[in-house]
């Protein structure tokens, strides 16, 4: 019988621990506009969402981060119809503790603009849309994104990381059994 206590039990559930950690974290909390932040874009940058967008895969289980002086604006998520039409009436979410956190719990279109008035006309606006299958796009569509460069910024877009729901894409499944088969072995051999 093996002794649940020993050194060696423990070490080999400490591994097997890590390796399972190590496969299942593996989506991010993107700050939306990076250094940018959310904002009014800028003369020097007015571009900087569709930058943002181009640069940026997003998929179910990532969050969004809107960063802005609580103050002076707010985000709110609303429909298509007025998202092109920068119409701020019945919001679908309104955030506006200038620390704002979406999580992207299921695939679709998404839609967010500034609250204040005025913003969304200015382009301070975002559209990402979530395929099912688990990877996406974000994009705003004032620009084209095929009109930018194919160059990414040089500075770090994730800040973070949460947790990723239970998938059961093949991939995932195979690293999971991948190192069961591996601490099987180990088992094996230190037994």
């Amino acid at each position: 019988m093996v002794n649940l206590r020993s050194p060696r039990f423990l070490v080999l559930n400490a591994f097997q621990f890590l390796v399972l950690v190590q496969i299942q974290v593996s989506c991010y909390q993107y700050k939306v506009g990076d250094l940018d932040a959310w904002g009014i874009p800028t003369s020097a940058n007015p571009q900087v969402y569709t930058y943002w967008s181009k640069y940026h895969t997003l998929k179910i289980g990532d969050s969004l981060l809107f960063l802005y002086p609580p103050s002076q604006d707010s985000v709110i998520q609303v429909t298509l119809e007025n998202y092109n039409s920068c119409n701020l009436t019945d919001p679908i979410l309104n955030m506006n503790n200038g620390n704002s956190l979406f999580n992207i719990t299921a695939s679709g279109d998404f839609y967010f603009t500034s609250g204040v008035q005025g913003h969304c006309q200015k382009k301070q606006k975002l559209h990402i849309s979530v395929p099912g299958n688990g990877s996406a796009s974000a994009y705003s569509p004032s620009y084209g994104p095929s009109a930018l460069p194919d160059t990414a910024p040089s500075y770090p877009t994730v800040f973070g990381s949460i947790p990723l729901p239970p998938s059961s894409s093949p991939t995932n499944r195979f690293s999971i059994l991948l190192s069961f088969i591996i601490g099987a072995g180990i088992w094996a051999i230190i037994m």
